[in-house]
């Protein structure tokens, strides 16, 4: 199974999702990417992550321009912008979903303000991508929360 996460930057969301992803099913080939991808990942990230016991320090920021041509069994997008602006594949892409999640890095003010933002898009990243790997990977039916009816 091939899944690909896109946002715009690749420093945050997509990294914690890939991580999350790569960390409860290693045979998954997980990748991320950006349609515009900073320079490095976000150091918040790195340490809530860390703190969830997933080391994403390695990983790096990936243009999408270097995934349009490969097969992908999902591409999942994280944030709107990069839903609106996702780029045509050449390669195949058998399902598109969209995982919204709001980007802690354009929260401001005091820097515990900041690692609460991070903390919860972290937390709402796993839970979100282990109902996608429930359901969509391993073909379970869960119950509906009920902020999903």
């Amino acid at each position: 199974m091939k899944i690909l996460i896109l946002c715009t930057g690749n420093s945050c969301r997509s990294q914690m999702a890939h991580g999350f992803l790569q960390s409860f099913d290693a045979n998954l080939q997980v990748f991320s990417a950006g349609t515009h991808p900073a320079e490095q990942v976000n150091p918040h990230a790195v340490e809530v992550m860390a703190e969830a016991g997933i080391d994403i320090s390695h990983h790096r920021p990936t243009d999408v321009a270097t995934c349009l041509n490969e097969t992908w069994d999902y591409v999942i997008t994280v944030c709107d912008h990069a839903r609106e602006s996702c780029p045509a594949f050449s390669g195949e892409v058998r399902h598109r979903l969209h995982i919204g999640i709001e980007d802690p890095s354009e929260v401001t003010g005091s820097p515990e303000t900041i690692r609460q933002a991070f903390i919860q898009a972290r937390d709402l990243i796993k839970e979100r991508f282990s109902r996608f790997y429930l359901t969509e990977i391993l073909g379970k039916e869960l119950p509906r929360c009920a902020c999903e009816r």
